[in-house]
């Protein structure tokens, strides 16, 4: 066995079906990139000359392969392959596929012909002979993906054969009209109510501004266009995003423009679109300017000329300095392909541009084209935006969770939660009414969006001996532990939870990807024989937790003999189960979660995630079984006294300072850190507290706080507490002020005007003994 690279599991690789068609794509391969977890199906639409290649499958992956022609029919002979068995939809997550199919006018029980790829470790390498439909997929029982899957990392690559010129994102739907905008050039345009305006940068970092203005009121002699001031009011942000709080408004707080999807994140609602005034002040009289060009394009619609058009600057990275509040640029965040996609609540007619400035960072110095797509009213695009797990990693589009089928009827609040859309609350209970749930009866949450990955063979417990603060060794199977994973400065990079499902199979539950590159990083350096799994979205779980979570799964999970049943599941312990009995559903069900209540947490394959939500929900009816939010959680966490990333651990604070050094055993004879944690451990400088507030005010994350008029200290997490009816906050003191029933002050109004009052305290805030995640 040899060391495999991690197993990327892109819900959706850029290629979709011709109904919700999604884009993105990296320059220059003319081709796309992705990995194919456990169960996925992928779709590559591939013209004649296109190659299909696929490496890394290993001895124990099984892939399989469907080819179609432009009339439905079995194309496998085009990529010279035979037909070597049947399709069994059982074995993949097949809603896309069956789906297309039947779109197609066929029948996905039909006797559909496959062909198995050979299982190589060498890469396969296949060409097409016609233009044909190919789905990709690596099939696998759900039973094993639920108890560790065995199959080797995939990755495939699709390379054009004919591509030229600039690569442009594939349609998101039907196209009324597109277009590109020149460098140096603007263009008019009119959008109808309903329809969709995709604004694309073609190359990356190029500023493109962008004005709308009402129909009808230029029909009246009235110019009622996008105001940026009205806009960042109604929707309290510096420029709008999918969610709930997203249009653009006019100057009566109109809504002109909803956006559905961005991939790009960073836009400008500040500026003025460049102007010709503004590069004369530098000494370039005469040079070509946006304001003049949006004038001279809306000229033929009776618009006034501007010297200045305050315009939506798209993909212009700007921001304010917390400290001078200066208005700063830099060189933009979007890459080549990223685009915004807005649908019209008015007929509109608008200007876009292709920035001409070549002075400033704002294009790299580099202008450059815009494309433009008008889509048509009826076409479906769902809400998105992208999601990099690392700077020059591939964009993936937020998608909806396994469970979404059941969230979506009761709340519309959603925010992106790596990427996947979580719920934040759900009004029928509230975030106050979720809370309480959880602290005296039950809750069920969406916690898909955690990161999952198997690690598995002969050195697999050697690596995370490696790659973790505590003893892996003495972890037996069916149990987990809260462990950490530390850079050589002993900084916490990830916290999460370690299961051992046997002797050479690991599960570590997680928060960021950044786990499996030190996994991965580890297993190369040291010659380990290991494979490192990444499941994320092929393996999404719920959260149930509060005091009645026992009670509901009484009545729903059956466990076979030979593993832990429901009861024997002490806190940290997991087993695998099935819904009701030995012929139900299989997940995986571990004592654990992010409450400090009782609570479970339960991993299944997506094609019985709607199966054992629907279970779950029945059998808590009687136990008062209430949907939770991100918004609840966070307050519990922080009673709980629950380290947060990018909060609590964030670059720089190692796993001391975190507040986190229970997880960490310097007995161990190595671990990466553990140098730096033992020289730290011996003078630490802070100490992670809790702060009991005099009051209802919740200081910002990054407050400071003072002894008299020296700071000590910062917060790190704050929220009011229902069950205390007063204020807590976490916060990282100098070990000289971290006494309890110290008095400390937290800076508000610029961190010295208004002080909140406070004493140390120790954390957790409430059952400081975690009595109630162990009853």
């Amino acid at each position: 066995m040899r060391t495999f690279s991690i197993l990327h599991d892109f819900s959706n690789n850029g290629y979709e079906t011709p109904a919700r068609v999604y884009a993105g794509f990296q320059k220059p391969s003319h081709g796309k990139t992705f990995a194919l977890a456990p169960r996925e199906v992928s779709y590559i639409p591939m013209q004649i000359g296109d190659l299909l290649s696929v490496t890394g499958s290993g001895p124990n992956t099984r892939l399989q392969v469907l080819a179609f022609d432009e009339t439905g029919r079995n194309a496998l002979t085009s990529l010279a392959l035979s037909k070597t068995g049947e399709l069994d939809l059982s074995k993949v997550d097949s809603d896309r596929l069956v789906a297309w199919i039947a779109a197609q006018g066929g029948e996905p029980g039909s006797g559909i012909a496959i062909a198995d790829l050979p299982r190589s470790e060498d890469q396969i390498i296949l060409k097409a002979s016609a233009p044909i439909s190919v789905w990709i997929m690596q099939p696998l029982k759900r039973d094993q993906l639920v108890t560790g899957s065995s199959s080797g990392s995939v990755v495939v690559s699709h390379q054009q054969a004919n591509a030229s010129g600039p690569i442009l994102p594939d349609p998101l739907g039907d196209v009324r009209e597109e277009f590109t905008v020149k460098r140096g050039t603007g263009l008019s345009y009119e959008v109808r109510q309903g329809e969709i305006v995709q604004i694309i940068d073609v190359e990356g970092q190029q500023c493109s501004d962008f004005v709308a203005i009402r129909t009808d009121g230029l029909d009246k002699g009235e110019e009622w266009l996008i105001d940026s001031t009205s806009t960042r009011s109604m929707v309290r942000r510096a420029y709008p995003g999918p969610g709930m709080l997203d249009k653009f408004y006019d100057g009566e707080m109109r809504p002109l423009l909803n956006v559905i999807q961005d991939t790009c994140g960073r836009h400008d609602a500040y500026g003025l679109a460049c102007t010709a005034r503004g590069y004369a002040e530098r000494g370039f009289p005469g040079h070509i300017n946006c304001s003049d060009n949006i004038s001279d394009a809306l000229t033929p619609y009776g618009v006034r000329r501007r010297s200045a058009w305050p315009a939506i600057n798209f993909f212009w990275n700007t921001w304010i300095d917390s400290h001078s509040h200066e208005l700063l640029v830099d060189e933009s965040h979007s890459r080549p392909g990223d685009y915004i996609a807005m649908r019209a609540m008015e007929d509109l007619v608008c200007a876009s541009t292709a920035c001409p400035d070549d002075l400033d960072p704002i294009n790299g110095w580099n202008p450059t084209d815009v494309h433009v797509r008008i889509y048509r009213p009826e076409t479906p695009i769902r809400r998105a935006v992208a999601y990099r797990e690392k700077e020059d990693a591939p964009m993936s589009i937020s998608q909806e969770s396994a469970f979404h089928e059941r969230l979506e009827p009761l709340t519309q609040h959603f925010a992106p939660a790596r990427d996947l859309w979580a719920p934040v609350s759900f009004p029928s209970h509230g975030t106050l009414g979720e809370y309480w749930a959880c602290r005296e009866a039950v809750t069920l949450q969406d916690m898909s969006g955690l990161r999952k990955y198997d690690i598995i063979g002969p050195d697999a417990e050697k690596l995370l001996q490696l790659a973790t603060t505590r003893n892996v060794a003495k972890l037996p199977v069916w149990r987990g532990s809260y462990t950490l994973m530390c850079d050589e400065t002993g900084t916490v990079i990830d916290d999460g939870t370690l299961f051992r499902l046997a002797n050479d199979l690991f599960r570590w539950c997680c928060g960021s990807e950044e786990s499996g590159r030190t996994l991965l990083s580890l297993a190369e350096e040291h010659g380990l024989q290991v494979r490192i799994h990444d499941m994320r979205n092929a393996l999404p779980n719920l959260a149930l937790q509060g005091p009645k979570s026992r009670d509901v799964l009484r009545k729903i999970a059956f466990t076979q003999p030979q593993v832990p049943t429901l009861d024997q599941l002490k806190w940290f312990g997991c087993t695998v189960a099935r819904l009701n009995d030995r012929e139900g559903a299989p997940f995986m069900l571990s004592r654990s979660g992010y409450t400090g209540e009782l609570g479970y947490e339960i991993f299944c394959s997506k094609a019985d995630a709607i199966t054992i939500w629907d279970a779950v929900m029945e059998a808590g009816k009687e136990f008062g079984i209430t949907p939770m939010g991100s918004a609840a959680l966070e307050i519990i966490r922080i009673e709980a006294g629950l380290a947060a990333a990018n909060a609590e651990f964030a670059p720089g604070v190692d796993a001391f300072e975190a507040g986190l050094g229970f997880a960490v055993d310097l007995t161990k004879a190595e671990f990466t850190g553990k140098a730096a944690l033992e020289r730290n451990q011996q003078n630490p400088r802070q100490v992670l507290k809790g702060l009991l507030l005099e009051c209802d005010d919740i200081p910002a994350h990054g407050a400071s706080v003072f002894a008299n008029e020296r700071q000590v200290g910062i917060i790190t997490s704050a929220t009011r507490s229902p069950s205390l009816e007063h204020s807590i906050a976490i916060a990282r003191l100098s070990v000289e002020y971290s006494e309890n029933e110290t008095r400390l002050e937290i800076g508000q109004l610029d961190g010295r005007m208004k002080r909140l009052g406070a004493k140390v305290t120790d954390i957790p805030f409430i059952d400081p003994r975690r009595t109630r995640a162990r009853a």
